[in-house]
This record gives C-alpha cells, structure tokens and sequence, in this order.
C-alpha cells in the first residue's frame, strides 16, 4: 500500500531547548508553535515494494544521522502495523530547508503520516503526534497544525501534541515574512548541550509562566502579546544556545538587520510587527494582512530575500494522484 502526506512547519513561538531523553526525544518542558503556509513538505511512503529501506529527500538518497531519524519513525510504525515489511519514503519540500524555517517538523510529520497509513494504520492526531515526536519534537505539533502545544511527558501517551484556542481574528490577519538568510544549523547538536549552558536553568526558571502568559495571549487574540512574547522568548533561546559549550552563534549580520528594521518600523511608524528565530539564522516577522506589504517591502530593501506566508493547518492526506512515485 502507498500513502501520500503534506505537512507544514512550524514556527516556535514558546520554544523548547534540551531534552530530557534523546532517543525518544522528549523535552524538558511544554512549547507552543504555530503552522506556516503554503510552505510544505510532501511525502510519499510504501511498504514492500522494495528489498531494503530506501530513503530520499528532495531528490537526494538519505544516509547516516538523518537516515537513522527517519527510520525511527518508520520502525515506530512497522512496530504498531506488526509488520517487517522495507519502506520506500521520499519527500520534497516547497520551501528552503536547513536554514531556521522548521523543515524537519512537517518533513517527519509528513512522514509519519503517508507511513503510518501505508502500513494500514489509522492513528488519532494526538497518536500521530507521538510517533512523529521521535524524528523532531517539533513535528509533533506540525502534525496538529495552526497553534499547538507539545506537553512534556516521560512516554508517548503524556508527550503529545495538541491544538490550542485561539481567537479567530487571530489566526486570520496573521501574516509571516520569512526572510530567507542561509546558514546550515545543527539544531540536534545544540539540544544536546543544553542542559550545560549556564543560562539553562534559569529559562527552566521562567518558561512554565511564559507557557501560560502565551496560552491566555491566545485565547485572547491579542496580536501584539502573542508575538512581543515570542520575540522575548526568541532572545531567551539565543541566550541559552550561545553560552553552552560550543558557543553556537546561528545569527548572521543580515539577521541582525533584520531586527533592526523591525524594532524601527514598531518604534517609528508604531506598526504591529515582531521578529522571531528558531534555532538558524533565517526570521520569521510577525505582522497583519494591513502591513504585510509595507513590512516586506523594507526588509525587501536589505537585499534579504522574503517569503510571505499565513497561518498553516495540521498534516493531511493527499489524493493518490499527488504520490511522488
């Protein structure tokens, strides 16, 4: 059987950082992301169709480190379908990745979806969630999509995600600039080291209030209090990633620019508009449908190139016509 998904990525609005159990890859605390679109990585799994696991991403055969990701995923499913069964998976993303824009959430979210219903599964969105969270804990909430909790846990029935109330207003004038700034991160390398940056604990000190300050901001709709925290959070993850023992820096002069530009067109021309980063060099600026235009013309004029998105929903199957073989 073959099994076709499309899944979006996220954008960490209450990050997490570190995780208390690597393999299974289970954080040290909650996080909330929202979805972005039409930015999507579309896969296609089968089972039994080939001798032995073959995997490839964006027309590339996939090997070491993220090989073995993928096939935790996989090996997931082929554990719940009880089947032995080698996976033929491809998938291609419409959007640049690698570079801070959440390409592994909705490539594993993707994944875990045309795989689990190749193997003839019929997982719930928070079963789904689960299986997704052992190739990037960010895909767990990219398979629930728009805005979504990951709740922390110690096994797959806690650790799972889940969608969040949000004003309707919200999710509807929400407009995102990716600006596009290339620099390969190595995200799983800095989660590694977390726990060892003497700022960690004192973001595990603030995140739990953070976490309920964004869900209330939410259910409010309060435009300028979801992204003014998420932006405060951004700067607190920087802390923690930059003073750990590898001293990662993923800011490049062109983020700081960016930022600049933000900061001046929210103090100058008072327009509602924040900057935000995962872990990479590339920002997400935060604006309404009424600005949008206006804000990416200026940042337009640093030479950066940009993206416009809107909010994104959960991960989905696609018709058999959309398979990729």
């Amino acid at each position: 059987m073959k099994a076709t998904a499309r899944a979006h990525p996220i954008q960490g609005l209450v990050k997490y950082h570190g995780m208390r159990d690597p393999d299974r890859r289970l954080p040290y605390h909650d996080s909330i992301s929202l979805c972005t679109a039409p930015s999507a990585s579309t896969t296609t799994a089968s089972f039994g169709s080939v001798e032995a696991d073959t995997i490839s991403i964006d027309g590339e055969l996939v090997e070491g480190r993220s090989r073995e990701r993928v096939l935790s995923v996989i090996d997931r499913v082929r554990t719940l379908a009880d089947i032995d069964d080698a996976v033929r998976l491809e998938s291609v993303s419409n959007f640049p990745t690698n570079i801070g824009f959440g390409s592994s959430s909705s490539g594993f979210a993707a994944a875990a979806l045309a795989a689990s219903r190749a193997a003839g599964l019929e997982l719930s969105a928070p079963e789904l969630s689960a299986v997704a969270r052992l190739g990037s804990s960010s895909a767990a909430r990219a398979v629930t999509g728009s805005f979504s909790q990951l709740d922390t846990g110690l096994d797959d029935v806690d650790c799972r995600s889940h969608r969040l109330d949000v004003g309707e207003e919200l999710e509807s004038k929400l407009r995102i600039i990716a600006c596009e700034i290339p620099a390969f991160k190595h995200t799983e390398e800095a989660h590694r080291e977390a726990a060892e940056s003497h700022m960690f604990q004192a973001r595990m000190a603030h995140v739990h209030g953070q976490l309920a300050t964004m869900r209330e901001a939410l259910r409010r709709g309060d435009f300028a209090d979801v992204f003014a925290l998420a932006e405060q959070d951004s700067l607190s993850l920087a802390a923690t990633t930059m003073t750990g023992p590898a001293g990662w820096v993923y800011w490049e002069p062109a983020t700081l620019r960016v930022f600049e530009v933000v900061r001046e067109l929210r103090e100058e021309q008072s327009l509602p508009v924040y900057f935000s980063v995962d872990t990479g060099a590339s920002v997400y600026v935060n604006t309404t449908e009424a600005h949008a235009e206006r804000v990416r013309t200026a940042i337009d004029e640093l030479g950066v190139d940009t993206h416009l998105w809107k909010l994104g929903g959960p991960t989905r199957l696609l018709d058999p016509e959309a398979a990729l073989f």
